[in-house]
């Protein structure tokens, strides 16, 4: 896989300076800062100052060498030690065994990577990306990629000004790349990262590795303040607070030197008051970070019980060293055990354990950078930890580099040799480092100590001072790449190919070298067409299916030379005519009038000549109507004005030097076709016609696709169209015409180019129809002589009106009539001969009685509408009539108002028709209470269907039951109507004042005597001062017969009065109270009333009856009444005593008592008797109404009567009219 890349921000970076030299630093009692590599929890010791450090310098211990902890940190490792908890970026640490497994985990095969990001190295202050790619291919969706530092440090969260997270995806290989990109890295960015994807169930992870390194210099001598002062004015991070400012390798600007003060110590003897004047006074802005070490310092101060010797705060060693840790317990038989970062550590031939009496000690032999951790030691329940920094020596140059000199394509080693083997050594040339990678030109190969830079294939470019830097010392040397002499072996040559074969240049020279092409001095552009080969000394420009373009000078020339090989490139191509554009038979049409540009593409090199010509006459370029136009790619035909003459067969030829080409091209001129003739209407009626018509004599050079109808009104002059759809026939019938109105039709043609003009207008024509028959052919009575016949109108009458009736009859034994059928209509199979006319005159009654009749013979009926269109379709009555009177048995029609109570006023009128039927005419008594009514009260009017009960001024006294007997023959028919009128109640019979208390006042009286013969609704109280005695409603509608009055005023004297109330409002008079309440001023006990609970239960009442009802077929229909009752009654709806469950045409709704029945849409069959029912534990009640239907047919509509649609027919009998 691909090494990080490393991106640099426009800076190129100075030759970096050799390091100084190891004495130098030993002497100073210092050693080169490496990158922290893990997270320390140990407290450590503060620095001490520089002039101390000098003194306490350690020099590195020998293998076998006891190292003993130093008692101040060296300034390197106090910072490092403050770095790994106040460090911007914190570091994870994996245990010793812990980076093997890393390394295994990273050689096993990839769940979801396809490119895992590689440790890499950067230096301080330079920029370092690192790139991961996961394929999208089996992913429905994004995948989610996180970047941590150490273990547990997500990355996202730190993004900002030094770290910036990119992702990006490449729809044509499906793959998304994420980049993670540190920005001007610090040394304390070094240490292990990994990257974690997860998609659903799927996880995958890699860990890699960061080192940092110093671009110049060494450590200089920092007080530990400096790493908890913010950053100076005018430097890059001015502004951040600067937690790694020991691990930095910059340049500290001098300052007057001040008396050196030990913060810690100051820290240890002050008072936790003063903690924020000392961090004031010094500077310190991390002071929670300071109290925190410091308390971790008093913690192991304090004495252990079971350690006597604890281990010291941190140790020091160099690589490859060892070192010893030492505790004495206080108890020699407890168990000790050693850890490391958390880890236990187990004896091993790196980590030996001793006991020397009540010591214990741990030897770690062969240091290496990975031992540079945390360790701590556990004795019984209590433990104390220390430090350990692995110092690495610095390596020297034992072997320089030596100047080369190479020529041009050469492979060049530079060698050096090193005093340690596989050490850390960096190329550089011309001071910029060497950065090997897959793409790159340079091979770095170790062989212990010996190091070479391998440059493969040396140009002129590579002719620089090459340098190499160790830890210890540097070496550089001078290398020269110069050009071999070049000679021409093939030299390129002139080509001519045809068009679309290939075309190959070829050369050869001495040296494996790459040059470049160029066509007409612009470089040559390689694509899936042209293709540049460089294999060896042998160089090919070859191009795939020539084009004219690709003429020109070609010439090779070899990079680092001043030579070139030029060549000509000609293409030549015979003439071809491109008729692609074109119908399959090379036929063109065009609209007479336009203007035709035929453009024929034409190809060919050189450009032919092209000729058009028609029926042998060659067609010349110039200014005619006809012309022929010439241009580079095409040649043009140009008809001004199409006319019909131009239609035919037009030729055209190409020659050129290479060839000749023919094409034939038809020419088809097409215009609107001519008009149609006149229309002829052959068929007229009530609001429609049948009109035809011929095809236009010409249609144009195009097939008729159809026609447009238009029609108007005589007197018009706007037509009307009457299709949108064209109309394929020559026939079509015109509707929705208004009758009696006379209309003219046209006709317009149309084919593919447009519409013709309209044709004549037809003839003028009237729609007229005769009515539709009459309905509701009904028997109105029968004699033995007479049969009396009644109708409805016609549905549709039309604009002709209805002039009259003909009612026609014939006998049943001189006919072959047929049983009528289901919907009540007879077939008859009679000759017109055998009907008798019943009416010798047209006849405007819709009844008629036939005479001079037989008895006992039957006789058919049928009935005509006769207009000034003639007689509409015959209206037959369903079966045979008998001439005989038939004794029907009287039946009364009770209104359904009248079912219950009838109630009026004093003073107002009653009138009540009662409906009846009987044959023959039947007789009625009316009584009273049992007794005969006295007509000089009361009016009592009879006729034939219906008596009348009147009553002009009512009294109570008219108050009673109403008895009604029908008599025929000895059939006799009963009925009986309650009548209550009602008055004004008398007042209440009397008023008292049962207590006085407070504000209030107890009010008691007994009901009226005089009602006024309706039931008492509530009372009216009112009260009055004694002083104004105005009276003041208090309580209005009030049903008890005691009340309490609040509220009254205290010193004043009241008087009260109440009124009764029923349905006819208030009575005249009140009764006042003969005493009067006087509100005293002390106040007294009130006593509360003991009250009986009321019984509220009630049986079911109708307090509003339902209504008969007329309803229109198609619109929704309600049935409405109110009922009252204590528990709440079950209602239940039923129609012709049938109940009403689940049918989706009806909806119930019940609200408050209103019971309401909605009829969705009736139809004549939803017609018929309506009950609701109401039950309660107490009772039932029903109550009903009749719902009639009527259908509207094309708004015409008798009112009081359903009307049917044609074709539907419904028995009705006498009872119905």
């Amino acid at each position: 896989m691909p090494e990080p890349t490393k991106k640099e921000e426009n800076e190129v970076p100075a030759p970096a300076p050799p390091p100084e030299e190891p004495s130098k630093e030993k002497e100073a009692g210092t050693t080169p800062a490496k990158e922290p590599s893990k997270e320390k929890d140990a407290g450590t010791t503060p620095a001490k100052e520089p002039s101390k450090e000098k003194e306490a310098g350690t020099t590195p211990a020998k293998d076998e060498e006891e190292v003993s902890p130093p008692s101040a940190l060296p300034p390197g490792l106090g910072s490092r030690a403050l770095e790994r908890k106040d460090s911007e970026w914190s570091l994870g640490e994996s245990p010793v065994g812990e980076e093997q497994d890393k390394q295994n985990a990273n050689s096993q095969l990839s769940i979801l990577f396809v490119e895992k990001p590689q440790g890499g190295t950067v230096k301080v202050g330079e920029n370092i990306t690192f790139i991961a790619k996961v394929k999208a291919e089996d992913l429905l969706r994004k995948p989610t990629v996180k970047w941590f530092k150490g273990k547990w440090m997500d990355l996202a969260s730190k993004a900002g000004k030094h770290l910036q997270l990119k992702e990006t995806f490449e729809r044509h290989s499906r793959v998304y790349t994420f980049e993670m990109q540190i920005i001007k890295a610090k040394e304390n960015y070094a240490g292990n990262y990994r990257c974690e994807v997860t998609y659903k169930d799927k996880f995958d992870s890699c860990s890699f590795d960061l080192e940092v390194h110093e671009s110049t210099g060494t450590t200089p001598n920092i007080d530990i303040r400096s790493a908890f002062k913010r950053s100076g004015e005018g430097q890059d991070d001015a502004g951040e607070l600067d937690f790694s400012g020991l691990l930095k390798r910059r340049e500290v600007k001098q300052q007057e030197e001040e008396p050196e003060v030990d913060v810690w110590e100051l820290l240890k003897n002050a008072k936790p008051s003063e903690y924020e004047k000392i961090a004031f006074q010094y500077g310190i802005t991390d002071l929670r970070g300071m109290l925190k070490r410091l308390k971790r310092m008093r913690r192991v101060e304090k004495k252990s019980a079971a350690f006597a010797k604890i281990l010291d705060p941190a140790y020091q060693v160099d690589k490859g060293g060892r070192v010893r840790f030492m505790v004495e317990l206080a108890d020699p038989k407890l168990e000790v055990k050693w850890y490391k970062n958390g880890q236990e550590i187990r004896p091993s031939t790196k980590y030996i354990f001793e006991h020397k009496g009540c010591q214990r000690i741990l030897f770690i032999n062969n240091c290496q950078m990975t031992d540079d951790s945390e360790y701590y030691v556990t004795a019984g329940d209590e433990k104390c930890s220390t430090e350990l920094f692995v110092r690495e020596p610095p390596i020297m140059v034992t072997k320089q580099l030596e100047d080369t000199t190479a020529y041009c394509g050469e492979r060049v080693e530079l060698e050096c040799e090193v005093s340690e083997d596989d050490a850390n050594v960096k190329w550089f040339k011309n001071g910029e480092e060497i950065i090997p990678g897959p793409k790159s030109r340079y091979r770095i190969r170790v062989e212990g100590k010996k190091h070479f830079l391998i440059i493969e294939g040396a140009t002129k470019a590579d002719s620089a001072e090459y340098s190499v830097m160790t830890t210890g010392g540097q070496s550089s040397a001078k290398l020269t790449v110069d050009l071999k002499p070049l000679k021409i072996l093939t030299p390129l040559t002139d080509q001519t190919v045809n068009l679309g074969k290939e075309i190959c240049l070829k050369c050869e020279i001495s040296e494996n070298i790459t040059g470049k092409w160029t066509k007409n001095g612009l470089p040559v552009q390689e694509s899936d067409r042209l293709k540049v080969v460089h294999k060896g000394r042998i160089h090919k420009l070859v191009i795939a299916n020539a084009l004219i373009e690709d003429e020109g000078d070609y010439v090779f020339a070899p990079d680092a030379y001043n030579v070139t090989l030029p060549a000509k490139v000609r293409v030549i191509d015979p003439p071809k005519i491109i008729l692609d554009g074109l119908d399959a038979d090379n036929t063109v049409t065009v609209i007479a009038g336009n203007k035709l540009r035929l453009e024929i593409p034409i190809s060919g090199e050189p450009p032919p000549k092209a000729i058009w010509s028609r029926a042998d006459k060659a067609i010349m370029e110039g200014s005619g109507r006809i012309r022929a136009e010439s241009y580079p790619d095409s040649s043009t035909l140009v008809i001004d004005v199409a006319e019909r003459d131009d239609s035919g067969v037009y030729h055209i030829n190409l020659k050129n030097e290479a060839g000749e080409a023919h094409a034939s091209i038809k020419i088809k001129v097409v215009d609107l076709p001519d008009p149609p003739v006149a229309p002829t209407v052959t068929e007229v009626g009530d609001d429609w016609c049948i009109m035809k018509w011929e095809p236009p004599a010409y249609d144009g050079g195009s097939p008729i696709l159809g026609y447009f109808i238009e029609r108007k009104k005589k007197q018009s002059s706007r037509w009307m169209r009457l299709n949108f759809d064209l109309c394929k026939e020559t026939t079509f019938e015109p509707k929705k015409m208004i009758e009696g109105v006379a209309y003219e039709v046209r006709i317009f043609a149309v084919n593919a180019i447009g519409i013709s003009k309209p044709s004549m207008p037809s003839r003028p024509f009237v729609p007229l129809a005769v009515t539709s028959p009459p309905t509701l052919l009904a028997v109105d009575s029968v004699t033995d002589t007479t049969v009396t016949m009644k109708w409805r109108p016609p549905d549709q009458i039309g604009a002709a009106g209805l002039d009259g009736y003909v009612l026609e009859y014939c006998f049943e034994g001189c006919t072959s009539a047929k049983q009528s059928d289901e919907n009540g209509e007879a077939a008859y199979d009679l000759p017109a001969d055998n009907w008798l006319p019943a009416n010798k005159d047209l006849i405007d009654k819709t009844k008629f009685t036939i005479t001079d009749l037989p008895t006992d013979s039957k006789i058919f009926v049928r009935v005509k509408a006769i207009n000034a269109a003639g007689a509409s379709e015959p209206k037959y009555y369903s079966q045979p009539i008998l001439v005989k009177e038939i004794i029907e048995p009287p039946k009364i029609r009770i209104p359904r108002h009248l079912k219950q109570t009838y109630i009026r006023r004093v003073g107002e009128a009653v009138n009540l028709v009662i409906p009846f039927q009987g044959k023959p005419r039947p007789e009625l008594t009316w009584k009273k209470d049992g007794v005969e009514i006295d007509k000089n009260q009361i009016n009592i009017r009879n006729s034939e269907t219906d008596t009348i009960i009147f009553i002009r001024k009512a009294e109570r006294s008219h108050s009673g039951k109403y008895d009604l007997q029908v008599k025929v023959d000895k059939f006799v028919e009963t009925a009986s109507i309650d009548i209550q009128i009602v008055d004004r109640p008398g007042p209440p019979q009397s008023v008292k004042i049962e207590d006085v208390w407070g504000e209030n006042v107890a009010l008691t009286w007994t009901p009226p005597k005089d009602d006024g013969n309706a039931a008492i609704t509530g009372y009216t109280i009112q009260k009055a001062d004694k002083k104004s005695m105005e009276w003041f409603t208090v309580i209005e509608h009030y049903h008890r017969t005691n009340a309490t009055i609040t509220e009254l005023v205290i010193g004043n004297e009241y008087y009260f009065r109440v009124f009764s109330e029923n349905m006819c409002g208030l009575s005249e008079d009140a009764t006042m109270t003969k005493e009067s309440a006087v509100i005293a001023k002390d106040g007294k006990i009130y006593k509360n009333p003991v009250y009986e609970d009321f019984d509220f239960s009630e049986a079911p009442m109708f307090t509003q009856p339902l209504v008969n009802t007329y309803a229109i077929a198609g619109y929704n229909a309600t049935l409405n009444c109110s009922v009252r009752g204590n528990p709440k009654p079950k209602i239940t709806w039923m129609k012709n005593k049938v109940a009403i469950v689940d049918d989706p045409r009806y909806r119930m709704f019940s609200n408050q008592g209103v019971c309401t029945l909605e009829i969705r849409k009736p139809s004549p069959y939803d017609g018929g008797t309506y009950c609701c029912k109401a039950v309660n534990d107490l009772g039932t009640v029903e109550i009903e109404c009749k719902l009639e239907v009527k259908v509207i047919y094309q708004g015409v509509d008798t009112p009081g009567q359903p009307v049917f649609l044609e074709g539907q027919q419904q028995s009705l009998h006498n009872k119905d009219f």
